[in-house]
């Protein structure tokens, strides 16, 4: 059983309420699209975003914590949200579970690969698609895919050294956040490494209003060679596969 895992931010955070409930529906279509049932998504949120979709296995867990008024702040939100997700995991007894940004798609496969390999130490996403909102093409990141999205690794559930409740003010937030720019080193250093995933796990939403980081000069470069480098080596046509694998179209705030 694979648990994923949804952070929301808060409607008092969020740049454009719509825009975050539109990629986040898109988002549970995605991870609901699983080919296999062995799976459970739970969507912490301070607030239940708008949306039309419905599935047996979503499950949204509300919480109280306080609104937080910094970016530094947002991170330990978030943080803190995946440490509720992953005690709250507890009831379905996952295998693994994996943090899915709420903007982000991933493959239909997860769910049936994780359940054939129910005792491997976890996957890291040594390679993923970066999708331009509203663009037609996909940016192929080959090698450290895992360090630039948090959409991107898959943790057997008994790793995860788990408090009680949510509520000790001495919480190291960010080692169940598992910080995905470091989780292949640390998982390295505790005796159990993660395997690369043998396949794309995933597509990073990047470059709308509610996604801080700016990605157009690495997807699209000015210098012309670069440019036609990248062409021809690391973009891909957003095609009909593309679409059904990943669950991925394209979302306006409008």
């Amino acid at each position: 059983m694979l648990v994923f895992i949804i952070a929301i931010k808060s409607a008092q955070v969020s740049k454009s309420w719509k825009l975050v409930e539109g990629l986040f529906e898109r988002t549970i279509k995605s991870v609901c699209s699983q080919t296999s049932n062995q799976f459970r998504v739970i969507a912490v949120c301070h607030e239940k975003p708008k949306v039309e979709f419905e599935h047996a296995n979503l499950t949204y867990l509300p919480v109280d914590f306080p609104i937080p008024d910094s970016v530094e702040v947002q991170r330990v939100d978030r943080r803190r949200k995946h440490l509720a997700g992953l005690l709250h995991a507890a009831k379905f007894n996952p295998t693994h579970t994996m943090y899915v940004d709420a903007d982000d798609c991933v493959s239909k496969h997860l769910a049936n690969f994780v359940s054939s390999y129910p005792d491997n130490y976890g996957w890291f996403f040594r390679q993923g698609y970066v999708y331009p909102e509203g663009e037609k093409v996909l940016y192929l990141n080959r090698k450290n895919f895992h360090e630039w999205c948090g959409t991107s690794n898959i943790i057997r559930y008994d790793l995860h050294k788990l408090p009680p409740s949510t509520d000790d003010d001495f919480i190291d937030y960010s080692y169940y956040h598992n910080s995905h720019k470091h989780i292949v080193e640390i998982m390295l250093k505790q005796g159990t490494p993660l395997l690369p995933l043998p396949f794309i796990g995933s597509i990073y939403s990047v470059m709308h209003s509610d996604n801080n980081r700016n990605f157009r000069k690495i997807i699209f470069p000015d210098h012309i060679a670069f440019r036609f480098k990248a062409c021809l080596f690391n973009y891909r046509p957003l095609t009909a596969k593309f679409r059904s694998e990943f669950g991925l179209y394209s979302v306006s705030a409008e």
